[in-house]
């Protein structure tokens, strides 16, 4: 009897707990937001403040601007370049003249890539290689510190 008394007890907890928990829930209500009330909105500007305010959108372009308008072939004269211009006209125009200016230096890469291979097959040829320079530029660096060695000791003697 004191067997079945105990999990009826802990059952009841279990179903108490249970029951808790979900009261709690609906009282908070998880997924909904709690109601905000909304402040009132500040008083509206005088008319003439906002005009005082009130710019043309547009850019000034600099003289590198201006240049880049033209490389870009926006525009096919300096004279034909607006006072002012949309900040998209100069963004696309500096794009335009930034892919140009990679294209430009990935050619000039590749061009100074099949020189070097041309130089090299050229040098192969006479059978000119780096480590033949290296052993020669460092035999003459031995012959060269041998003779002032040389003149050092036959100053010495003559010293003497």
């Amino acid at each position: 009897m004191n067997f079945v008394g105990s999990r009826l007890s802990i059952g009841n907890f279990v179903g108490q707990r249970c029951r808790q928990v979900t009261e709690t829930w609906s009282l908070r209500g998880m997924c909904n937001k709690p109601q905000e009330t909304k402040a009132e909105p500040p008083p509206a500007a005088p008319a003439h403040a906002s005009r005082s305010s009130f710019r043309v959108p547009g850019y000034k372009p600099s003289e590198l601007d201006r240049k880049i308008l033209l490389w870009s072939g926006r525009f096919k004269s300096a004279d034909q370049i607006p006072e002012l211009v949309s900040f998209e006209m100069i963004d696309a125009a500096r794009n335009k003249v930034r892919v140009k200016t990679c294209y430009v230096m990935m050619g000039a890469t590749i061009g100074a890539c099949l020189v070097m291979v041309f130089l090299g097959k050229r040098a192969a040829g006479r059978h000119e290689s780096l480590t033949g320079q290296n052993m020669e530029k460092k035999a003459r660096w031995k012959e060269e510190l041998q003779k002032e060695k040389e003149a050092a000791l036959a100053l010495s003697e003559k010293a003497q």
